[in-house]
């Protein structure tokens, strides 16, 4: 993977604007006007899906609702067979991202090789033009097309459908894309039941990277980890991002913000499948991700937690360490052992279910005899 600058100085404008007073600005990517005006300078390029990545993946852009502009970039890795699907979600706090971007285009077609996975990066809208709920209701509108494409899928769509394994579905996302694969799947879990969602998708997952969670209480990662001038993610923007995601009105210890708010007992009435939540060591969010994976853990959630010692907050996208590289190669290879081992746990489950029933059977047959 290619290196990304993220040092904001290089995209400074020189030229005087029109708009007046700035009153809200994550250096570098989104400044909000008191007009009303918004820009997000071009920091991390756009790139179309033909640029070339790795040789053996397959990536096109999809319409999933015009009226919204919500679109998905597909990567099909060319590997033989069905393959899993990742429903993934990309990060920038709510207000900037997306997912034509060059780290996330180089990243997800890179995971798609190495996981062997067919994924669909959601483009969502952003804030604080449309402020939360309204990239989870993208994402429930996504998983929504998805499972009307399983059903009623339309031969465009073939080149894609034709490989999926509707069976093995998973959510991901990084950052905020975490924390909108986190609220997503609550959210299916109280819309459908689970007799629903198996026709045709089963729900096997949820893949967390370094989930933007946050609170009006500070965590010590939060008040006293020391980030370096180009870090993707300080304390300052983060708070930004927030004021200006959240709806109106509202504090950190909102629960699309805090889902820890309240405390952690509602998280035991969630029917949640297995998660699996990255960690990075010099994260501020760090301490923040391990409370969040504690108290899924004290609520019965079957949660595995791994760590990438000696990089910070989207070290995947920004590659801003010389570790990165490394770290993006052991990310790619935990989120595949965690892919198939719920695969293979779902598939023997069935077989055991399957078993009980036929036993069931036998015993009724010899009950009436």
């Amino acid at each position: 993977m290619a290196a990304i600058s993220f040092d904001p100085r290089i995209n400074r404008q020189t030229s005087k604007n029109s708009h007046g007073v700035i009153i809200e600005e994550v250096e570098g990517l989104i400044r909000v006007y008191k007009d009303g005006h918004i820009e997000r300078p071009p920091i991390i390029p756009n790139v179309p899906c033909n640029v070339a990545t790795v040789n053996d993946v397959t990536a096109k852009d999809v319409v999933i609702d015009k009226f919204t502009n919500l679109w998905a970039r597909i990567y099909v890795s060319n590997r033989s067979g069905t393959l899993p699907l990742l429903l993934y979600f990309h990060g920038g706090g709510f207000c900037v991202g997306s997912a034509a971007w060059s780290g996330y285009h180089e990243f997800l077609a890179n995971l798609a090789s190495k996981a062997s996975c067919i994924i669909l990066s959601i483009n969502y809208r952003l804030a604080p033009e449309n402020r939360l709920p309204t990239a989870y209701d993208d994402g429930i509108d996504a998983f929504t097309w998805v499972k009307q494409q399983a059903l009623n899928g339309s031969p465009e769509h073939k080149w894609w459908l034709s490989r999926c394994n509707f069976s093995s579905m998973f959510l991901a996302g990084d950052s905020a894309g975490a924390n909108i694969a986190y609220n997503v799947a609550t959210r299916l879990e109280s819309r459908y039941n689970p007799e629903s969602m198996t026709k045709p998708l089963c729900f096997k997952g949820i893949i967390l990277i370094q989930p933007f969670f946050g609170g009006e209480a500070r965590t010590l990662s939060e008040k006293n980890m020391t980030q370096p001038a180009n870090s993707a993610l300080t304390l300052s923007a983060s708070d930004t991002y927030w004021r200006l995601s959240l709806p109106l009105g509202s504090n950190r210890d909102h629960p699309y913000c805090n889902p820890l708010a309240n405390g952690a007992s509602k998280l035991r009435d969630l029917r949640l499948p297995a998660i699996m939540v990255g960690i990075s060591e010099l994260d501020i969010l760090k301490d923040r991700n391990s409370e969040f994976c504690s108290a899924l853990t004290r609520a019965g959630k079957r949660v595995e937690t791994v760590t990438y010692k000696g990089v910070g907050h989207a070290f995947q996208i920004i590659h801003n360490s010389h570790l990165s590289h490394t770290r993006v190669q052991e990310m790619a290879s935990h989120i595949k052992t965690f892919i198939n081992q719920w695969q293979r746990e779902c598939v023997s489950c069935f077989l055991l279910l399957y078993i009980k029933v036929q036993l069931l059977n036998l015993w009724s047959i010899y009950i009436v005899s």
